[in-house]
């Protein structure tokens, strides 16, 4: 194949803008924002989780309080009625020292339901208070979710416009290159993990980076300057003059 030596020329501008906006594309796929909001959205869903399981652990608690209530109500009940007895005198000797026991361990029984109850209260109280923690870093995720959100979109904005830039440079440069030149170019460049061209410098393919050997080099010396070389490694368009 023969192309002008300023068409190959351009064809390393292709690759050179080729490169330049894979890397812009490699950098906006790795913004360090999409860490970050990645590690904010796994933590808001375990702060929603623990805020879901500590509502529900409250409401078995609330439960649990509520029996606990009844029975220190239905112990108090019992203590009031025996205590009447005792009050009115109309007992027996004997009834009246079965009341005074009853009374000693209803009263005791009151004291121990009592202290259940009151811890079982304590429980609901700091259970509440981690709550409000969970809803207050909710909050803080939300707001800080926002603000990533925000500067991921201004870095992304900046990089598609670079890139938006280089394709309609390259696209203004690729009109005026030789068709079979550039197909053969974009024809390497997808087989050949993104190079389709590099330049020869002091004897090197500057696509593979290996050396090329001595005979290769004679042969290339005795080529009119528009015939195209291509690297026998690489096999990429080999282009001779390139500054």
């Amino acid at each position: 194949m023969n192309a002008a030596p300023s068409d190959q020329l351009q064809i390393l501008d292709i690759q050179r803008m080729d490169f330049a906006v894979a890397t812009l594309r490699n950098k906006l796929a790795a913004l360090p924002e999409i860490a970050e909001l990645l590690a904010r959205t796994q933590r808001m869903a375990v702060v929603r989780d623990l805020a879901i399981a500590a509502q529900t652990q409250i409401s078995d608690i609330k439960r649990e309080l509520l029996r606990s209530e009844a029975d220190v109500e239905q112990v108090a009940t019992r203590l009031e009625r025996d205590e009447k007895r005792l009050a009115d005198g109309s007992t027996s000797a004997k009834e009246l020292e079965k009341l005074q026991h009853e009374v000693q361990t209803l009263s005791a029984r009151r004291s121990e339901l009592e202290e259940v109850e009151l811890e079982i209260m304590l429980r609901i109280d700091s259970i509440k208070e981690r709550l409000d923690e969970l809803k207050a870093e909710e909050t803080t995720l939300n707001s800080a979710f926002e603000e990533i959100t925000g500067r991921k979109v201004r870095a992304s904005e900046e990089i598609e416009l670079e890139i938006a830039s280089l394709t309609q440079e390259r696209k203004a440069t690729a009109s005026t290159i030789d068709g079979a030149l550039l197909e053969l170019y974009e024809k390497i460049r997808a087989n050949n993990n993104g190079t389709g061209a590099a330049a020869m410098v002091d004897g090197r393919c500057d696509g593979c980076h290996l050396a090329i050997n001595s005979v290769e080099i004679g042969r290339i010396k005795t080529l009119a300057s528009d015939e195209v070389v291509r690297c026998e490694e690489c096999r990429c368009i080999l282009v001779r003059g390139a500054k």
